[in-house]
């Protein structure tokens, strides 16, 4: 029997990913290298191109001629008689692209690039600076967005009221196009805005004024002065929705960008805390940051992410969740290769470890690459807690993980296929439950499965007033109800309620959807083949993580490949004993902390000295 060809892929593990052009390790350095030189040698075209730089050097003689165009004068009338034809086919070079020094060429401009005076959200406002004799000029802001009243103060005010004189004693009133006296008299004497940047190109001009920023205009000037005035309405700081704690910080990321760094920023102050600023989008701009450190996050680290964000060619960018699906390796595995945090102590902790943070404009969630398996199990509350209780609740989760994986599929496969694994009298107490229920166990177990996704999915879009009810729907769904109309057993109801109870402990959103999209996939394994099915279906899903990666990082590091790393992995190790960061981000300084941050303490001395003993 020929197998379908979408079989095959199903069941095809491609290892290619492991010969992936990124990787952070010195060795791919090394051998990008040697690839370079031997291209150089055994690549045509590279020895081509050394031969034409060899003939550039020995010479001239083989060099291509290059011969201008002849220039033909044109009469200066038919010259303008064509300048409207120009401007129109965007052959008109400066005027197009950069200010005009003519003020009402640069209001004809802004009024073009909005399509004033239809839209009525874009406020244009004439003033003059200066009497009597003062300069024409006006400002750009966009109403909603801007400060009004900081507008009014520290912009209109000066350049009106408080301008008298200086337009005769600075900058002239002879200046003639293209000076830019007024404009450094206006910017060092008038305007006492704490952020302010000159620019000479409406492609910077207009982004700012959609950002929020008040542009202004003088006569006689060919740039703009951009002033900092946001102030579009958000929401305030308020606890994690999705990543509560009970001891730890309760603030969490909002919608304002400039808050979001601005909390990270008071928890790590440190001066090589570097925030890069990108924008995304043709039809609307959205910023994006990258936020790292510089001297510690490995550079190769920080350029892949640079690359692969350049490279996002869309409209519009709204959220930090799309971002995460253009730049991720393989969007079609169930478990996310960059994390989404809302939690600024987070974010900083792994800024700290040599991860990148990347913000994106109007998203509460934070993106963090690269990202291991592991940490998306692991809790912040984990390293505020004492050793033994963050480590206890840890074991908790890795447990429930299993639980949420892999127990109705047992189920199904011991009732099917592995009965004799039960005790008799446990056997015949599900034999006499089931005895009532007219479905096959799969039907039965599907059954339930989807009641708890429609009551999970109902429970986030119904609205908060009317909550209640889903409880008590769900109640009656899964409930003795059910039982008593012989839809499913009190058994299965019993496994159900302890699998969605133990997916909820997973920390990670994402990987939350993940398991429970592997939980369907053991289900009809089990249905088929029992527990061999189950033990093929791991086999192959643990295989393909362990060659999918992350950034180029593996995503299943520091176990598999096994690296040397500080004891934060499956189990929470004392806080004296985490020292170095994780090797498989090849940071540019491995320590964080001294070997021995007890010397107080004989324990930690000689647990010290026999970790050192034990490296030798």
């Amino acid at each position: 029997m020929q197998i379908p060809a979408w079989m095959k892929r199903a069941l095809t593990i491609d290892d290619n990913l492991l010969d992936t052009q990124f990787s952070l390790s010195e060795e791919a350095d090394n051998s990008r290298r040697g690839a370079a030189v031997d291209g150089s040698r055994g690549d045509g075209r590279s020895a081509e191109a050394g031969r034409e730089g060899d003939a550039g050097r020995d010479g001239a003689a083989e060099a291509p001629v290059h011969v201008e165009a002849p220039i033909r004068p044109v009469p200066l009338k038919a010259w303008f008689a064509q300048e409207p034809h120009r401007e129109k086919s965007g052959e008109g070079g400066d005027d197009r692209d950069h200010i005009n020094p003519v003020l009402t060429r640069s209001r004809a401009r802004i009024e073009e690039i909005f399509h004033l005076p239809k839209n009525k959200d874009v406020i244009v406002r004439d003033f003059t600076i200066g009497t009597p004799r003062g300069w024409p000029a006006f400002a750009v802001f966009v109403d909603g967005m801007s400060q009004t009243l900081l507008i009014n103060t520290h912009i209109l005010e000066p350049l009106m009221l408080l301008s008298e004189g200086v337009s005769h004693s600075r900058g002239g009133d002879d200046a003639g196009p293209g000076s830019v006296d007024r404009l450094k008299t206006v910017q060092m004497t008038l305007l006492p805005g704490n952020q302010l940047s000159v620019e000479s190109s409406w492609e910077k001009v207009v982004p700012a004024i959609l950002s929020g920023s008040t542009a202004v205009f003088v006569d006689g000037c060919d740039a703009a002065l951009i002033v900092e005035t946001k102030g579009w309405e958000h929401r305030s700081v308020s606890p994690p929705l999705t990543e509560a704690v009970v001891r730890g910080p309760h603030d969490a990321f909002t919608e304002n960008f400039r808050a979001n760094t601005a909390l990270v920023r008071t928890r790590l102050r440190s001066e090589h805390l570097v925030t890069e600023m990108m924008s995304v989008g043709r039809l609307g701009r959205t910023d994006v940051a990258l936020m790292y450190i510089e001297g510690l996050t490995n550079e190769r680290l920080v350029a892949e992410v640079k690359r692969r964000i350049e490279g996002i060619d869309v409209d519009y960018l709204p959220d930090s969740g799309l971002l995460e699906q253009f730049i991720e390796d393989n969007p079609w595995m169930s478990v996310p290769q960059v994390d989404s945090t809302e939690r600024p102590d987070r974010v900083a902790h792994m800024l700290s470890e040599g991860h990148v943070a990347i913000f994106v404009g109007n998203s509460p969630f934070v993106l963090v690459a690269p990202v291991v398996f592991w940490t998306m199990v692991h809790s912040p509350e984990d390293a505020y807690l004492r050793v033994p209780f963050g480590t206890f609740l840890r074991m908790i989760r890795w447990i429930s993980l299993f639980i949420a994986i892999l127990l109705p599929g047992m189920y199904i496969a011991v009732t099917n296929y592995h009965p004799e694994m039960l005790p008799t009298g446990m056997l015949l107490a599900i034999a006499a439950a089931r005895e009532q229920v007219p479905f096959p166990v799969l039907l039965e177990v599907l059954l339930m499965e989807f009641a708890i996704e429609l009551i999970r999915e109902a429970g986030i879009r119904i609205p908060s007033a009317i909550g209640p009810t889903i409880g008590i729907v769900g109640a009656l769904i899964i409930g003795q109800a059910a039982v008593q109309a012989g839809i499913v057993s009190p058994l299965l109801v019993i496994i159900v309620a302890v699998t969605a109870l133990a997916s909820f402990t997973i920390p990670n959103y994402n990987l939350g959807f993940g398991v429970r999209i592997l939980r369907f996939a053991f289900l009809f394994a089990a249905a088929f083949c029992g527990f061999y099915g189950i033990a093929l279906l791991l086999c192959a899903v643990l295989t393909r993580l362990a060659v999918q990666k992350s950034f180029g990082v593996p995503l299943l590091a520091p176990v598999v490949p096994s690296m040397d790393t500080s004891p934060d992995v499956l189990v929470r190790g004392p806080a004296y004993t985490m020292n170095q960061r994780p090797t498989y981000l090849f940071t540019r300084k491995s320590w964080r902390q001294q070997p021995v941050t007890r010397p107080w303490s004989p324990n930690t001395r000689q647990q010290s000295a026999a970790s050192r003993k034990e490296k030798r």
